[in-house]
């Protein structure tokens, strides 16, 4: 055995008495927690907790994987049991050893909700209250924190992994887990009624265009479509509400990167999955503790113009950065990819426009616009539906100016038709007739696409 249990620092005839575990959990508990309705396996979980914190060395953890860590602390678990004589069978113990380990090594409750496939989001709004969202659709969960030190305990491990700190004179951080899921947490005193942790969970093996075809999200006639786009090295503005799948449709995209090329990715949180074997990730930084040393993301774009990229894939553009990207893409950078919150195609160009004027750099609007429109090829707008699946509803191309105006034609679109008696969105996918101009350079590069795609009677299942 390793022996991870902490050497006697005592005589044994001068030890300190044993505290009973029924002891520990009653102090646990506390008056507060009187009026809250707790668990015996909960409170059984906290009080062992507490004490394998007294006995066992944790320094020792970090040279043992976790099979032998569940063996010794296995071990400790049934002697502390036995001591109090609690009745549990093989599977309960096993359980119990499970959830102790959650909390020396992971991240406590959360732990069967992050290796629950069918979560999507995890949101806490205080410790005694977890909602999750499965297939579009928010539930409660029975999972609760212990308090509300047991939950910043939490998050203070979660934002502390990636170098970043959340406390009373920094309330609210943006932060990521091992597996790039996307995490936000908002502490007192700007979290009324206790801390909030939200969590978006990233598929563990990328979700790829294949996979948003058989679920429905895209036909693969409309996929076939973008992967001509990325092929022919069109510039792709992603737009859509927020956990719409802009992320997810930017990651399938980029699968159809050739793999010579060198891409750059910039995000605030690295959330991108890319496959392709040249890929160089840079994330932002936020202000230390004196309020120095950010890193934005307009800063990373300018020296991403410095690391010769043949592509630069902005994870999202929200300030004056969206100058800076429509720069690199009308200085040879074709084929870059960035996604914005908007709620149409058309409402995508003007916040990119706001955006613009955020820089700072005084620009007419007539100038702005035209660079917009000479900058972006193709503007794809994502949906997540009143039922809760997410969805490709347009794609939409830029043809130009027209006086003040920037022009765009819609090539493909969902039409909604109506609602099923089990609340599901009933509707089709649809081309406009128009023929894209994106079509001759698809053709330059080698790339073939039927026209019947394009004919006004096409629909999409």
């Amino acid at each position: 055995m390793w022996q991870i249990r902490k050497p006697s620092r005592h005589h044994p005839a001068e030890a300190d008495p044993p505290v009973s575990l029924e002891a520990q959990r009653q102090v646990t508990i506390g008056d507060a927690g009187a009026f809250i309705k707790r668990d015996k396996h909960t409170d059984l979980k906290v009080a062992l907790h507490q004490r394998l914190l007294d006995l066992i060395n944790l320094s020792a953890l970090d040279s043992m994987s976790r099979q032998q860590i569940e063996a010794e602390v296995g071990d400790i678990v049934r002697e502390e049991l036995a001591k109090e004589n609690h009745a549990l069978n093989q599977a309960e113990r096993k359980q119990l050893v499970g959830d102790v380990l959650d909390e020396l090594l992971g991240l406590g409750p959360l732990e069967p909700l992050l290796k629950d496939p069918t979560i999507t989001d995890i949101l806490v709004n205080g410790h005694d209250s977890v909602f999750v969202e499965r297939y579009g659709v928010l539930e409660p969960s029975p999972i609760r924190f212990k308090d509300e030190r047991h939950l910043l305990r939490i998050i203070q491990k979660i934002v502390s992994a990636v170098g970043r700190r959340i406390d009373e004179s920094s309330p609210m951080v943006d932060a990521r887990l091992a597996d790039g899921s996307r995490v936000n947490a908002v502490v007192p005193p700007l979290a009324l009624d206790g801390s909030l942790l939200s969590i978006r969970k990233f598929a563990r093996v990328p979700i790829g265009m294949d996979r948003l075809v058989e679920i429905g999200s895209i036909p693969h006639q409309v996929a076939e479509v973008l992967r001509a786009i990325v092929g022919s090295r069109r510039n792709v503005l992603i737009s859509g509400g927020t956990g719409s799948g802009k992320t997810t449709l930017l990651n399938a995209m980029s699968a159809f990167i050739d793999g010579r090329e060198r891409i750059v990715t910039i995000e605030d949180s690295a959330e991108l999955q890319l496959q392709q074997e040249h890929v160089v990730r840079l994330e932002t930084r936020p202000p230390n503790i004196e309020g120095r040393g950010e890193v934005s993301q307009r800063d990373l774009v300018k020296n991403a113009l410095r690391m010769r990229p043949d592509r630069i894939i902005l994870g999202e553009v929200r300030a004056g950065e969206a100058f800076d990207m429509l720069q690199a893409m009308n200085t040879g950078h074709d084929g870059s990819m960035t996604t914005v919150h908007a709620n149409s195609t058309r409402d995508a160009l003007s916040r990119v426009e706001q955006m613009i004027g955020m820089s700072g750099i005084d620009i007419p609007a007539r100038s702005m616009r035209s660079q917009i429109a000479s900058a972006i090829h193709v503007v794809i707008q994502v949906a997540r539906l009143a039922d809760g699946r997410r969805k490709l509803i347009s794609v939409a191309e830029l043809t130009g100016m027209e006086g003040d105006v920037t022009t765009m034609q819609e090539i493909f679109r969902f039409r909604q038709t109506g609602v099923g008696a089990d609340g599901q969105v009933i509707g089709r996918f649809e081309a406009t007739g128009i023929r894209p101009r994106f079509i001759d350079q698809v053709a330059a590069h080698g790339i073939n696409l039927s026209a019947d795609l394009f004919r006004p009677d096409a629909r999409f299942e």
